[in-house]
């Protein structure tokens, strides 16, 4: 082989995580990020206020193993809003001057205050790689046309896929600012392959369109990208967003902090690939902090690795993952992620002493036919907690039967009774973003 064959081969395994042989890839894997991590240390601790005292003492010329890395101190959420409350308005996570920056986005506020984040052009353009890594990961084609249905406001959303896709040449289609029925009229007009948005805007969107007998399994879209809930890896929502479009879903995962982290490829359905030559990931036990052996679940940490302008180093994400032990029959050696998210930590419902996390859930109730939108609602009842649980049922005739077998499915499941009730079509509210099916009552 030339020189420079070897040099493009070298390059696409790189870019996609394909190798040519599985444990020498491995290994040359996870010898380039910590060549990557060391760089960016090194790059960032004189300037970077919040970092250089983080990480006072240490030495990146030493970090040459995961074990090296378990050494430094974990990075968290509360600790960079604090920051951020401290040096308002942007904190001291910045590795250059302010005048350096281009681009804001903030954080959803699900969980809290919005968290803000700023972008140079080149931390920007690693955003965007790692979009591409995405994009190679689902097999997007050169003529796809793709319809992005968020808002294009501060939340990240889908921002980096949109530019990502531009500079890749494809089509890309605004849905900024319109109405559900705008915006199936746009992607339908313009003969859109792709759409990307919420497992719950998909289902939203899937409604709207049978409202007004649009066929949308009819229509050119072969593929449905979702991302912001667990929902694109949950087999019953996975399902259900699948045959109403006759288009496969593809789950994503990334964070306005970390970046475009995973994407499902398109030979295995419910796992979501990481771009391990731009990330390092851990996980930890969510109490002690310690390794979990591999595939055993826990709580995920992150650090990135080309995102000198605002990095996280060894960022505790809050998400619940495991990975996969088996070999993805794409070949790739990057890690994947079973069943992508399967839940957050700060999300855990604690019912009269029982844990019960919103994903699992939702995979049970998305597996009783009949059942469409719901809500669930924890409540004090004295010294204990209650579970209400509205749900709509998709025909408008259902008898109160579906709610007996919603209520008998969630006891066998979870040992637990909860308060079922049926509530109209149409009753309970619908989410274009990230959806809050799942709330507390004061």
């Amino acid at each position: 082989m030339s020189k420079e064959r070897t040099r493009n081969a070298g390059a696409r395994e790189r870019r996609t995580g394909r190798p040519s042989t599985r444990t020498s890839a491995r290994a040359g894997l996870e010898a380039e990020q910590f060549r990557k991590l060391r760089r960016m240390l090194r790059a960032i601790l004189p300037t970077n206020a919040f970092y250089a005292g983080k990480l006072a003492g240490c030495r990146p010329d030493r970090l040459r193993s995961a074990e090296a890395l378990a050494a430094l101190p974990f990075t968290s959420k509360q600790e960079l809003l604090e920051d951020q409350a401290a040096h308002s308005p942007y904190g001291t996570n910045l590795t250059h001057p302010l005048e350096h920056y281009c681009r804001l986005h903030q954080t959803s506020g699900t969980t809290g205050a919005p968290l803000r984040w700023l972008d140079t052009p080149e931390s920007w353009a690693w955003f965007l790689a790692c979009w591409q890594a995405v994009y190679d990961l689902i097999g997007l084609r050169p003529d796809d046309r793709i319809f992005f249905a968020f808002s294009f406001g501060p939340f990240l959303g889908f921002w980096g896929a949109f530019e990502a896709a531009a500079a890749r040449g494809n089509l890309c289609l605004t849905g900024g600012g319109m109405t559900s029925a705008a915006r199936l009229r746009l992607l339908l007009d313009n003969a859109a392959t792709v759409v990307a948005c919420t497992p719950s805007y998909a289902l939203r969107l899937a409604e709207v369109a049978a409202s007004a007998a649009i066929d949308l399994a009819a229509s050119p879209v072969r593929a449905v990208v979702v991302a912001g809930e667990p929902g694109g890896s949950i087999p019953g929502t996975r399902a259900e967003i699948e045959s109403a479009w006759g288009a496969r879903v593809f789950d994503h995962t990334g964070m306005t902090e970390i970046g475009a982290l995973s994407a499902e490829c398109a030979a295995q359905h419910g796992g979501v690939h990481v771009i391990e030559n731009e990330f390092i990931i851990e996980v930890v036990d969510p109490v002690s902090g310690a390794p979990r052996p591999r595939g055993e679940p826990g709580e995920l940490v992150v650090t990135n690795l080309g995102r000198w302008a605002s990095p996280v180093v060894r960022y505790r994400t809050g998400d619940l993952v495991r990975i996969a032990a088996d070999p993805c029959p794409c070949g790739r050696v990057w890690a994947r992620l079973d069943g992508g998210i399967q839940g957050r930590l700060d999300d855990m419902l604690v019912v009269r002493g029982n844990n019960l996390y919103p994903v699992a859930i939702e995979a049970l109730l998305r597996s009783i036919p009949g059942v469409g939108e719901f809500r669930c609602t924890v409540a004090a009842n004295g010294p204990m907690q209650s579970l209400r649980i509205e749900v709509e049922p998709r025909a408008p005739d259902a008898t109160a039967a579906l709610g007996e077998r919603v209520s008998r499915a969630f006891q066998d499941r979870f040992l637990l009774r909860a308060d079922v009730v049926l509530v109209p079509p149409g009753t309970l509210p619908r989410f274009e973003m990230k959806a809050r099916r799942f709330v507390r009552a004061p």
